[in-house]
């Protein structure tokens, strides 16, 4: 028998449209992204990549008129996607929205969002977007700034590399935060980024008098070669209790260490938190809980149109198999069955069409398959 997808698409965020709660009335799961943004993804050639600041296959913030020209440039060096007329989507985006999203959307899981957006069309679309599915957006407050937008570029491998422009945006801050945000919540969702290190602390503190547990994704090679230091201090502290990265961000995260590779940096982290998670691509992924280490492979590579929100969404994944009590190796499993959906069409929101492909995956490796919206 198949599995059918129904999204939780009431089309407001009123208290009915969040889906099951816990108890005391809060999502299971909230993410934290200080600014909204919004995503142009698009599938390019490789000229294009090689004419904008940074390097290929990270994330690197551009300033306003550098995304505008990025934008205007677009059009000239676009590619076509075979049985997709759409050759360019804008959709709400950045990691914490795309793994709350899919957690709502394909899992049936209550998630919301805090954060701060614009008074603008992005702003709007923003939340248009994630209130489709359910996601609460009763902490996401609404300011005069404008709405952070993102170019995602895809390579005809289906590699993406991002341009964010934050400067000027909407952003929640550090003393904005309080208490009640955090009730609820089981898990605290967080991105490393050096420039929302004040809030990313605030939220934490706030969070564990709830004792709500954390969980940080390492963001982008750039930014842990870039700010190292304080991303170690972060893991010190003792308060992460999940972290995720993937292979170049391992590989930068143990750089200076005596040993290096994926399963070293996953050592390293597990030092610090009681549950590690490498992401390796084509490779699969390896875990640690306890003395417990798993590797599992991929699935979905090879059907692979782009690769925008595949860690973001292993991760929604990975959340479900945590909520759901799953064993470490199964949590990974349902992870890359999730994470393998998106990246067969563009960008970090999954289709129908592949959600029905990742429950029937999921069938297949005789893991608990999700009821979305009933």
């Amino acid at each position: 028998m198949g599995v059918e997808f129904h999204p939780q698409n009431n089309g407001n965020t009123t208290k009915e449209a969040q889906g099951p709660r816990c108890e005391s009335g809060g999502p299971l799961i909230l993410g934290l992204q200080p600014s909204a943004l919004v995503d142009h993804v698009a599938k390019v050639d490789w000229s294009l990549l090689s004419q904008i600041p940074g390097e290929r296959g990270g994330s690197f913030p551009v300033a306003n008129e550098e995304l505008k020209h990025i934008l205007s440039e677009v059009n000239t060096h676009i590619l076509s996607l075979p049985n997709d007329p759409s050759s360019m989507k804008t959709i709400a985006g950045g990691s914490v929205a795309n793994t709350v999203r899919g957690l709502a959307a394909g899992f049936g899981i209550s998630c919301g969002i805090l954060g701060a957006c614009g008074d603008d069309e992005q702003g709007k679309l923003f939340v248009s977007n994630m209130s489709f599915y359910g996601v609460d957006l009763s902490r996401l407050r609404m300011k005069t700034e404008s709405t952070a937008q993102c170019v995602c570029l895809v390579d005809e491998l289906g590699n993406r590399t991002m341009r964010p422009c934050l400067s000027s945006a909407a952003k929640i801050q550090a003393d904005e935060l309080t208490r009640e945000d955090f009730k609820g919540a089981r898990w605290l969702v967080l991105r490393y980024a050096i420039s929302n290190l004040e809030i990313i602390r605030a939220a934490i503190l706030l969070a564990k008098l709830e004792g709500v547990l954390i969980s940080l994704d390492l963001a982008s090679f750039e930014m842990v070669r870039k700010f190292r230091l304080p991303l170690l201090q972060l893991l010190e502290s003792g308060n992460i209790d999940l972290c995720f990265a993937n292979e170049d961000e391992a590989a930068e995260l143990v750089r200076d260490e005596v040993t290096s590779g994926p399963e070293a940096a996953l050592e390293f982290l597990a030092k610090h938190c009681e549950w590690a998670v490498v992401t390796l691509g084509t490779n699969g992924c390896i875990a640690k809980h306890g003395n417990e280490v798993v590797r599992v492979p991929a699935i979905g590579e090879a059907n692979a149109t782009d690769a925008t929100g595949a860690g973001d969404l292993f991760a929604s994944g990975f959340f479900y198999g945590l909520i759901k009590g799953l064993p470490l190796e199964e949590c990974c499993g349902v992870g890359s069955c999730s994470g393998g959906s998106v990246i067969r069409s563009l960008g970090g929101e999954v289709t129908p069409e592949n959600w029905q492909w990742m429950y029937k995956q999921m069938q297949t490796k005789g893991l608990p398959v999700p009821h979305p919206g009933k």
